[in-house]
């Protein structure tokens, strides 16, 4: 369909704020793509005990969104809740090589998953605050695009790093400390806030049942929806789990995130200009398809070439679908209410984060990865039925 009238561009903003998410995801996913064998070979941690650390900082991150949306909502302001999410994140990182334990990789994970929902919830509404309602499917686009070029950067440079120093995991894990301070600059000197009315939270308990009513029912058949869908997607972790498993280097592990995040960060940006033009319900079941299939892979493969193959569509799945959901909470929210919207929005995706991830762990385990993914592609099956009952067939009007 083509457009009526001229494109708005895509704000400062958002671009700055793009920037930032890929050098902390170069940072994050060094370490990402290294952490599950780092706890599984060299601290002798069990996978049921990876798939808990992920779920937990993930939870984490998902309860600590809640009041910092709200608490942005309160204040008229995102970049300081913004600001301290990426310091923490920063200070999260020298954690990791120093650790003995899996409790002290808990510990890092914890901190840097606080950090991610300090700043999570602000950032994806301040998107929405400085974005004409027309372009926010390319603005929450954009950014994915960018933080997902990150996400295959850091595996990238992983492995260049792996080779230098000898598959020393945890010289590779100090390196990783430096991407993150670029990032906490970035937003110092290039991400402004959206002018705001700020509210007197004296008399406001965190997500206040007035706050709750404020959100109209259409915001909670996407957040429904977005349980339902995140019960299908437990941590990446599983897929360099897989990967390996089927034979594929140690060494080369962290590739399983560079591919998988290249076909993320390529597939991005142009379904963010489709959900501009386009009903959200056909891209989402699209990109739910993709999931299904990608499970269907990696349940039944022996290979890594067809290891990879489902990877690639697990990327595409994500292009298709997360830049998507940003983009229906902030058309389904009141503007006044927008931090808390993405702040309860997460929180529901972190508890079905944890199940996800805990679930998976358990069932790796007790019967074997087939079941994980075969359990993964169910849930999956059940979210595209639920966004042809509650998703409209035609786009709403911006």
């Amino acid at each position: 369909m083509a457009r009526s009238r001229a494109t708005p561009p895509v704000p400062r903003t958002v671009w700055a704020l793009g920037f930032v998410s890929l050098f902390m995801d170069v940072s994050s996913e060094i370490i990402h793509a290294l952490l599950p064998l780092f706890l599984t070979v060299t601290l002798g941690a069990s996978v049921m005990m990876v798939g808990l650390v992920d779920g937990i900082a993930e939870a984490t991150a998902a309860i600590a969104k809640v009041v910092s949306g709200y608490v942005s909502d309160r204040m008229g302001r995102r970049k300081p809740l913004i600001l301290l999410g990426y310091g923490l994140a920063a200070l999260s990182k020298p954690l990791f090589p120093m650790a003995g334990s899996a409790a002290t990789v808990l510990l890092a994970r914890f901190i840097d998953r606080s950090g991610k929902g300090m700043r999570g919830a602000p950032r994806d509404a301040l998107i929405a605050d400085v974005t004409p309602r027309e372009a926010r499917g390319r603005a929450y686009g954009l950014r994915q695009a960018l933080d997902s070029t990150g996400a295959f950067l850091g595996p990238a440079m992983a492995i260049g790093l792996m080779i230098a120093f000898h598959d020393d995991i945890r010289r590779v894990f100090w390196i990783a400390a430096l991407p993150a301070v670029i990032a906490f600059l970035i937003i110092v000197f290039a991400v402004s806030d959206k002018p705001g009315k700020a509210v007197d939270t004296a008399s406001c308990p965190p997500i206040a049942l007035a706050d709750l009513k404020r959100l109209p029912a259409r915001f909670w058949k996407v957040v429904a929806l977005g349980g339902i869908f995140t019960l299908a997607r437990f941590s990446e972790a599983f897929l360099i789990l897989k990967a390996t498993q089927a034979g594929l280097p140690i060494m080369a592990a962290p590739l399983v995130l560079v591919a998988m995040n290249l076909v993320y960060s390529l597939g991005a940006y142009p379904a963010g200009a489709l959900a501009d033009d386009h009903s959200a319900r056909w891209l989402l079941q699209a990109g739910l398809v993709l999931l299904v299939v990608a499970d269907a892979v990696l349940a039944f493969t022996t290979g890594v070439p067809m290891a990879f193959v489902g990877i690639a569509l697990w990327g595409g799945h994500m292009a298709m679908t997360q830049g998507l959901l940003s983009k229906l909470v902030a058309d389904h929210a009141p503007e006044e209410a927008a931090g808390s919207a993405f702040g309860l929005f997460n929180l529901t995706l972190g508890i079905a984060t944890l199940i996800a991830s805990a679930l998976a762990g358990i069932l790796w385990e007790s019967i074997g990865p087939r079941a994980t993914f075969i359990a993964g592609g169910a849930f999956a099956a059940s979210a595209i039925v639920l966004a042809q009952v509650i998703l409209p067939r035609r786009p709403e009007p911006a």
